[in-house]
């Protein structure tokens, strides 16, 4: 291969996978819309309650994928055609290992997942339906990102890409069908997530029945030293798949510790900034740079001025002029 050879295989494969994440991208967005829209803010804060689960499944499937691809890669490039099916092998034997313990998980313990990720009376039901859903589509999840990442370095990006992509659209589809025609509710929302890694590999497999593959499955014992340096070499994947994650956990727990409620309709302009346990009735607009002080609550159908300091756990029956400060029960202005 010349050097301009290798520069547009370079140029290729980023595209397509480039195009890959755009799909992914679109599909996330639409979930969220679909499930914000037509299951309410209880179904979206499930939604964010489990999604960290999903990225560390995610996470353990780019990790193997990523790995063992990259692994076979190289033994490709020096014709090794044992080593090739030796490390798809492999591959496939480190799945079984969090495949065990996400469906075990799925089964005996989604209630208490959603109980540790933060879920109360009101999103409970919904953050355990999704996780077990979730937790038992962990082998079609892992395994789809094991064979997008082989096919893919068996010289076939266009494929993995037209089957992430797919998968992706396949998800927003079926979405919408599960969610409004067939009023499916959060139940629906993971089943299309779980869907989409099926239909996934169900393109990939035109690999296979055209007899493309350069990797088979081979008796092989488990090889540990194997393992470690294709586990080294995905790791990076799991990481940043596991950042997101962990960034929406403690975001989640920032929220759910502030304890506020803010009821129907409320309107809250730019820079407000809202202390524990305040409650907001319905119908309230906050003006920018409002402060609420903790414990403090907000009567329904009223405004709070621009600017106005609310002192804590002073109780808001009337609308507040911009610029002033305001405390007690019944709120009164003290300082304008």
């Amino acid at each position: 291969m010349t050097h301009s050879n290798y520069f547009k295989e370079f140029i290729r494969y980023t595209f397509l996978n480039i195009l890959g994440m755009l799909a992914l991208s679109f599909y996330i967005l639409a979930d969220t819309f679909f499930i914000a829209r037509g299951i309410g803010i209880n179904g979206l804060t499930a939604l964010n309650l489990a999604i960290p689960v999903y990225s560390l499944i995610n996470g353990c499937g780019l990790m193997l994928g990523m790995g063992g691809a990259i692994k076979y890669a190289i033994y490709k490039s020096r014709n090794d055609t044992f080593r090739q099916n030796a490390v798809f092998t492999n591959s496939i034997y480190m799945a079984i290992i969090p495949v065990l313990i996400f469906v075990l998980c799925g089964i005996f313990l989604p209630g208490a997942i959603a109980r540790l990720l933060g879920a109360d009376e009101a999103t409970w039901a919904m953050t355990r339906t999704y996780l077990r859903v979730i937790l038992l589509f962990s082998p079609a999840f892992i395994l789809s990102n094991i064979l997008n990442a082989f096919v893919r370095n068996d010289g076939d990006p266009k494929l993995a890409m037209l089957a992430t992509t797919t998968g992706c659209l396949s998800n927003v589809l079926f979405d919408f069908i599960f969610i409004f025609p067939l009023q499916m509710g959060i139940l629906g929302a993971v089943l299309a997530t779980g869907f989409a890694p099926v239909i996934n590999m169900a393109i990939l497999s035109a690999h296979f029945r055209k007899g493309k593959n350069q990797f088979h499955l081979i008796s092989l014992k488990p090889d540990l030293k194997l393992t470690a340096s294709t586990s080294m070499l995905g790791f990076p994947s799991l990481i940043t798949e596991l950042s997101s994650g962990i960034v929406i956990i403690v975001f989640n727990f920032v929220i759910l510790n502030l304890q506020c409620t803010v009821g129907h309709d409320t309107v809250i302009n730019d820079y407000a900034a809202f202390m524990p346990t305040v409650n907001i009735s319905g119908e309230v607009t906050i003006g920018e740079g409002v402060y609420v002080g903790t414990g403090a609550k907000i009567i329904n159908q009223l405004e709070i001025g621009k600017n106005t300091i609310v002192g804590a756990g002073a109780v808001v029956a009337k609308t507040l002029p911009a610029d002033c400060t305001a405390v007690g029960v019944p709120a009164k202005p003290i300082k304008y």
